[in-house]
């Protein structure tokens, strides 16, 4: 089970990272914190010092068509914002 799925690069986690050393990530549905805590230090090297979360419900759309009406709805995900220990960083673009 893979935990950390991706950073999410937006402007209000990039003002977070810069100003509170508090970065962004898809994380797994059933990862718990500990989980999350314990893949963030072995991916990236660094040391955290608290983790919070949150889960995203799904959007509902609803599209009118020739056929009829569509509903659909997107996946929810689950966030995790981890705050890394101070003189540590987490360097997102090196991968790009």
């Amino acid at each position: 089970m893979s935990i950390l799925i991706k950073p999410i690069i937006t402007e209000k986690a990039n003002a977070g990272s810069e100003s509170n050393n508090c970065y962004t990530f898809q994380v797994n549905t059933k990862a718990n914190k500990v989980e999350i805590k314990k893949a963030v230090e072995a991916a990236y090297g660094v040391s955290v010092e608290k983790v919070r979360t949150i889960n995203v419900r799904p959007d509902r759309r609803t599209r009118y068509t020739k056929t009829g009406i569509q509903h659909g709805k997107t996946n929810a995900v689950k966030k995790a914002f981890v705050q890394v220990a101070e003189g540590d960083i987490i360097d997102i673009y090196s991968n790009i």
